[in-house]
């Protein structure tokens, strides 16, 4: 059995002439980009443009990732049986993991379409109306497309977010425009070269690449290599903010491979049994915060310490009480 497993996507910096560095590519440009060749896919195999757009979207980070950037793919597929073209190797759930290479951005477009149309599985979506994006995110879902539950949430965030759905309706997206609403009649539409090939059990499963730990009562995950706050606030379906709050990042923040990243409010005490810490040389205020599950202006407050100050190696830490030994009603009141 064959499958395109969940993508490890690495954000590269590519350099360009001289000693300059390319800028990341954000969504708008992205989609001001393909989004041609995308409604040339609806019209040649049938394929919603807005669905297109939004996989790609979700698949490469924006265009970001190192399949994108070095291999043209947009939408990880791996070396199945049937590939014979240009290959690629990148760490995904194995080290070194065989995907397509393609010329251009175009024919991996072109490859992801017709994975769905030959696929008897995928059939029953054709016989929809291609304006009609919420009922193809959730017969991709149904179809067994990705395993994440929220996969068809997931897409028609992105679609609904970026006004994808006006490609569907050939309207030109602006971005400042106020999107019209989208035509979901049941306009037949035939199935263009619909001989169905032997379904190899092709699956892409984009988001199940996280495991979700619990600390302190409060959920989080552990970032890969590649993540960003945009992709883990779309898997779980925050917003940008809510992810920076909870984890205490700015703008200019950047997410690392291993980093614990919470997907809830952290709380301002630890749990029981988790009375103090004592720092080891190099420990930050912000690591404590994060391994113990406890807001990191709360752990200030409590060890009466100055924001970004760090502490001394063995000093002692407290994660539940405050080290005068005053509670917070004696501590507002100056007793």
């Amino acid at each position: 059995m064959i499958k395109v497993r969940p993508l490890t996507l690495v954000l590269v910096i590519a350099f360009t002439s001289g000693a300059s560095f390319a800028q990341r590519i954000s969504k708008e440009d992205y989609i001001d980009r393909y989004k041609g060749i995308a409604i040339e896919q609806m019209k040649k195999n049938g394929v919603p443009a807005s669905i297109i757009m939004a996989q790609a979207l979700i698949e490469s980070a924006n265009g970001n990732g190192r399949l994108a950037l070095e291999a043209n793919n947009h939408f990880g597929i791996k070396c199945h049986k049937d590939w014979n073209g240009p290959t690629i190797h990148h760490d995904d759930d194995a080290p070194q993991e065989c995907f397509r290479k393609y010329d251009d951005v175009r024919q991996s477009f072109e490859d992801h379409s017709k994975y769905l149309l030959a696929n008897k599985r995928y059939a029953f979506l054709f016989e929809l109306s291609v304006t009609d994006y919420k009922s193809w995110a959730y017969g991709l879902k149904k179809a067994g497309y990705a395993t994440n539950p929220r996969y068809a949430e997931i897409l028609i965030k992105q679609i609904e977010d970026n006004k994808l759905y006006l490609l569907d309706q050939g309207v030109d997206i602006t971005f400042a425009a106020k999107p019209s609403s989208a035509n979901t009649g049941n306009t037949k539409r035939s199935r263009q070269g619909s001989k169905a090939a032997k379904d190899d059990a092709f699956v892409v499963d984009i988001y199940n690449t996280h495991s979700t730990s619990e600390c302190n009562g409060v959920k989080f995950v552990v970032a890969k290599e590649g993540d960003t706050p945009d992709k883990l606030s779309d898997q779980y379906g925050l917003m940008r903010w809510q992810l920076y709050k909870y984890n205490e990042l700015t703008e200019d923040s950047t997410i690392h491979a291993g980093q614990r990243i919470y997907i809830q409010p952290k709380k301002s005490k630890a749990s029981k049994g988790n009375e103090f810490y004592f720092a080891k040389e190099g420990d930050t205020m912000y690591q404590i915060a994060q391994n113990y599950g406890v807001k990191l202006k709360s752990l200030y407050k409590k060890n009466e310490m100055k924001p970004g100050e760090e502490p001394a190696d063995g000093q002692k830490i407290y994660l539940r009480t405050y080290k005068s030994g005053k509670n917070w009603l004696e501590r507002l009141f100056g007793l």
